[in-house]
């Protein structure tokens, strides 16, 4: 079985957010593999350590600066590493290419996050279903394999969890619990060194999208303890409410 783990490159949670120019300034941003992703390429390694004939192949949309996050994904357990050259601006542009990507290669079982956590749109494993004719479904909480044409997955719903089998070739949005992350050990980081990254030249797709402009969420109002030593002080502030 072949398998494609695609990753998204976000901030760490723990970045701070800044804007110049109406642009995100990323020169002091920490960028890691989205979490979500990082599921889908641990379940991805956990159904390899179980049958070895599983391939796994990573890809990502963006440039240079992703090249790290793909030597982590090999160093994970990922077998062969793609980056298509190209500044990811929309979802729109992001799902043609890799749904051209594979049409090109073909692969029973591709891996999404369920979204990533930068922009929070949770429709690129949809588009690049309806864009190469396959079924999608997400968010996923746990995946395992039938046969080589079928897999099993729980459906995250509302207020319940759906358990469905569904055929091969399939596009699948994961969260937790769908597997522990995993993290590259020293022997997995020395033979990730060694192996290539592919680089796949690719023109920018037509945009959807266009952004105007970039806000920061207003502060929120200051907040004030008071103490039974100082009630007088509260009520002088509560006279403002009035």
């Amino acid at each position: 079985m072949d398998i494609l783990v695609c990753i998204s490159c976000v901030p760490d949670t723990t970045s701070k957010i800044v804007f110049n120019d109406n642009k995100l300034a990323k020169d002091d941003i920490q960028f890691i593999i989205g979490p979500y992703e990082d599921y889908a390429l641990s379940r991805a390694v956990e159904l390899k350590e179980e049958n070895e004939s599983i391939n796994i192949s990573v890809l990502n949309v963006g440039l240079k600066e992703n090249d790290s996050l793909l030597r982590r994904s090999l160093a994970v357990g990922a077998d062969s590493a793609f980056r298509i050259n190209v500044n990811p601006n929309d979802s729109n542009q992001v799902s043609s290419l890799i749904a051209d990507f594979i049409s090109e290669n073909k692969f029973d079982l591709i891996l999404m996050g369920k979204e990533s956590t930068d922009f929070n749109s949770g429709i690129v494993h949809h588009l690049v279903g309806s864009k190469v004719k396959y079924n999608s479904f997400s968010p996923v909480s746990s995946l395992s394999i039938v046969d080589n044409t079928t897999v099993e997955v729980n459906l995250e719903k509302k207020s319940s969890i759906e358990k469905i089998q569904v055929s091969t070739p399939v596009i699948l949005g994961c969260q937790e619990p769908i597997a522990d992350w995993k993290i590259p050990n020293m022997r997995g980081i020395m033979k990730a060194r060694s192996k290539e990254i592919n680089i796949i030249e690719k023109e920018e797709k037509e945009m959807k999208v266009k952004y105007e402009r970039f806000t920061l969420p207003q502060k929120r109002s200051e907040i004030k303890y008071f103490t039974k030593d100082n009630i007088s002080d509260l009520l002088e502030e509560l006279k403002i409410f009035k």
